[in-house]
């Protein structure tokens, strides 16, 4: 499932693209499309430049030059944004001078927006910061004290961008367990629990994804008979706030 070190390299390819000219919009598959026509969407960004783009948590905005509506765009569980070879999955291509941007989604979950200026404060009302960008005493206020930790980060309406890999991971190092309800961390614990996750994310990015590296917990998890790679304890497994979840019954206890 793409989360925010995905996105923000989907940002990053489009922002490679952002001036120049639009030539024409392919629509392969109209269930992407949210709230906008096929033809409408090829009619408004036919001619037009992207400006460069931005990224809240999972979202990624893209103003459109010459025009009032902003095309923003969100991958759900399976999508991607990309200028490789055709694909039997791409859904929308846009065709540049110079190359082509394709929005590949095989499972097509949530997909593309053209909203004006109203309609996107209208989607972007209930989402929270960006957990890269959040800063540490505004990380304090956020996380609400009954909520287990594990909930409270991966609800885009408390903290944009998290999703199970990065929330597990985030946990994993800071050595909290994902059950714990975030009321009963001191404020130790919730400054560290903000460090690792900046420097988690900050690391997810430079890799374009969250790395299944030997040395992360994210390299283990999938694993039969998977170990901490921190104290080589068995994994444990299950399920907080409805989500799949990994932890080390050591590291984490609780």
């Amino acid at each position: 499932m793409p989360e925010l070190p995905d996105v923000e390299g989907f940002r990053r390819v489009l922002a490679e693209h952002a001036g120049k000219r639009i030539e024409d919009v392919v629509v392969h598959d109209a269930q992407v499309l949210r709230g906008v026509s096929a033809q409408r969407l090829r009619k408004s960004l036919t001619g037009q430049r992207f400006e460069p783009p931005r990224r809240l948590g999972k979202w990624l905005i893209a103003p459109v030059g010459g025009r009032p509506e902003t095309l923003v765009l969100h991958f759900g569980m399976t999508g991607s944004l990309s200028t490789g070879p055709p694909h039997r999955h791409d859904r929308v291509v846009f065709r540049m001078a110079g190359g082509e941007l394709r929005y590949r989604d095989m499972r097509k979950l949530q997909g593309l927006r053209l909203l004006g200026e109203s309609g996107l404060e209208e989607l972007l009302a209930g989402t929270g910061p960006d957990a890269l960008e959040v800063p540490k005493g505004r990380f304090r206020e956020l996380l609400p004290a009954r909520r287990q930790l594990k909930a409270a980060l991966t609800d885009q309406a408390v903290l944009s961008g998290l999703g199970n890999l990065l929330a597990d991971e985030i946990l994993w190092r800071a050595k909290l367990n994902p059950r714990t309800p975030a009321g009963e961390l001191s404020p130790a614990e919730v400054d560290r629990l903000h460090a690792r996750m900046r420097s988690t994310l900050r690391t997810a990015v430079r890799a374009g994804r969250v790395p299944p590296r030997a040395s992360w917990l994210t390299g283990h998890r999938d694993e039969p008979s998977g170990a901490c790679p921190r104290c080589g304890t068995a994994l444990r497994h299950g399920r907080t706030g409805g989500r799949g979840t990994v932890w080390c019954p050591r590291c984490q206890p609780g």
